[in-house]
Order: C-alpha cells, then sequence, then structure tokens
C-alpha cells in the first residue's frame, strides 16, 4: 500500500522496558495500534506474544497489516474503539497511545490540522458520527464556548465560540481548518498570534476531543481495563495533554486493583524531541495488575 501512515512511535524504548516482564506465553492488547510500530517492537521482544490490535482509523488498521505481516500468525486486528471493546479473555498486557497520530494530521482531508486546509471532519472513524463543522453548527453559543473552555482550557472560550457562531454554517460550506483557524486567531490581541503554539490550537484540541469523545473513552478504557488483566498484568497508557494525564494518574492512584509503576510519568529524552516532536508532550504511565488478595488488603 502507498505510504500514507508511515508513523514513528514515541517513547518505544520506554514501552519496551515497560513490558519486560511479561510472562513467556500470553496476549497483549494494543488499545490504539496505529500504523503498529509499538506493537511490532513487543511482538518482536516477545516471541511468545499474541497481540489483539484495535483501531478505529481504517487508514491505520489496513498500515498495521503491512507493519506486522512478519507475526501474522500471533496478531488479530479488529476495527474498533476501544470504548466499545471486550477482549474474550485475560490479558498479560494493555497498551494505549492517545490522541491523533502524525498520518492523521498531515491529510488535509481528515480535517485535525490547521497546517493544511480541509474540511472541518475531526473524525478518528471517518465513516461515522458527527463532524466538526456539525457540531459547531448545532450547539448553542453557551455549550460551545464551555467545550472550548473545558477542553481546550481556553481562556478567550466566549469570544471565540461567539465568532464560530457569527460565521455560521461551518457545514456544506466552503470554510474549513485555514478559515477556523483564522477566525480564532483573529479573537487574540495581535501581540498574543504568534507564540510557540499556535492560538488555535486549544480550540481544534477541544473539538476533537468532542467529536470523538476522547476523554469519555478514555475514562471506559482506565475502568475496564484492570478487571481484563491477569495478576501482574501490566497497563500502560501513553497521553499527550494534561487532561488525559490527570485522568490516567488519578485513575492508577484511585484504583485499587493497580500497583503505580511509575510515579512521576515518564518523558521522552532530549534527542528524541528532536527527531520526533510529536514526542515532547508524551507522557507514559504505567501500572500493574495486583492479586485478588492483595488488592483486598489494600483496599481493606
Amino acid at each position: 500500500m502507498p505510504k500514507t501512515f508511515d508513523h514513528l512511535p514515541v517513547l518505544a524504548a520506554a514501552v519496551v522496558a515497560g513490558f519486560t516482564d511479561l510472562p513467556c506465553e500470553g496476549t497483549l492488547l494494543d488499545a490504539t495500534v496505529g500504523g503498529g510500530g509499538h506493537s511490532a517492537l513487543l511482538l518482536a521482544a516477545h516471541p511468545g506474544l499474541r497481540l489483539i490490535g484495535l483501531d478505529q482509523d481504517s487508514a491505520a488498521l489496513a498500515a498495521a497489516a503491512e507493519r506486522l505481516a512478519p507475526f501474522a500468525d500471533r496478531v488479530s486486528l479488529v476495527a474498533s474503539n476501544f470504548a466499545t471493546y471486550t477482549p474474550s479473555g485475560p490479558l498479560v498486557g494493555v497498551l494505549a497511545d492517545l490522541g491523533v497520530s502524525s498520518p492523521q494530521l498531515d491529510r488535509a482531508e481528515r480535517g485535525f490540522s490547521f497546517r493544511l486546509d480541509g474540511p472541518l471532519d475531526m473524525r478518528m472513524n471517518s465513516a461515522a458520527g458527527e463532524t466538526a463543522a456539525e457540531l459547531i453548527d448545532r450547539l448553542e453559543e453557551k455549550d460551545l464556548a464551555d467545550l472550548i473552555y473545558a477542553y481546550g482550557e481556553e481562556r478567550l472560550s466566549r469570544r471565540i465560540a461567539r465568532r464560530i457562531v457569527e460565521a455560521r454554517p461551518w457545514q456544506g460550506s466552503s470554510q474549513g481548518t485555514a478559515a477556523l483557524a483564522y477566525l480564532v486567531a483573529g479573537c487574540y490581541p495581535p501581540k498574543a498570534r504568534h507564540g510557540r503554539i499556535h492560538a488555535a490550537t486549544r480550540t481544534f484540541q477541544a473539538l476533537r476531543i468532542a467529536v470523538n469523545d476522547e476523554l469519555g473513552a478514555l475514562d471506559r478504557l482506565l475502568q475496564h481495563a484492570p478487571h481484563w488483566l491477569m495478576p501482574g498484568g501490566v497497563f500502560g497508557v501513553i497521553s499527550f495533554h494534561s487532561l488525559e494525564d490527570r485522568r490516567v494518574k488519578a485513575a492508577f492512584l484511585a484504583d485499587q486493583r493497580l500497583e503505580r509503576l511509575t510515579r512521576k510519568p515518564l518523558v521522552a529524552a532530549e534527542a528524541e524531541q528532536e527527531d520526533n516532536p510529536r514526542s515532547r508532550s508524551a507522557k507514559f504511565r504505567m501500572a500493574r495488575r495486583r492479586s485478588p488478595a492483595l488488592a483486598g488488603m489494600v483496599e481493606g
């Protein structure tokens, strides 16, 4: 297939090291298989490992199938959002690399990025659900402002929402990602429009999170994944913004079934950040499933 989903896995060495002590045989769930980068590394490191790879993006699954072809007899790829998936048996590990991938950002027609003009789509599964354009046309101004503030931590959310509503309709018009980014930037004072982070970044993040219910999906994974793990099984999550990382940290602390393996998140070394800018915001947290007896002692 054309190389349209080349994806460099972030924190690759940390992921391999974190799953070093897996049993000789068992099944690991890669909840966000993407292009298969992390999965290929883990399968190569553990010859007895079987892997289930989930993704709701058909392009990602096709890329993963190619990347994981050398391990095909040990791999099952499933078109699914991890929020709606339940494994059929116990797992030795669960890995989730959250957020949007570089190949998705680089495809203008997906609408995730304002670097290239495209339609306001932003769906991880481009065959189902409400697009970003449909969302911002549907919401009341106050609800849109609240969404941008809650999911983007954007202090100018009310001003931005008012301008977005004034520019309706977005669905079915020629206005796309470039127009939205220009509108959001115009809500900032001139001196504040050109910083390290583009002025529209937080608004785009908020809309993408809402379109894909990313935080709801993460909450469901954090609730259910420990139950899927056999005692000693490892649960690792790579997040890319504070809303996700805070949820992972809180869940690993509060869940009596889990023992934290990382008190502070693992982050990319300077060399990796230079080679792969996406890794700069990555945070990796890990926990281990306690035995039922130990979990009961901690709870008691």
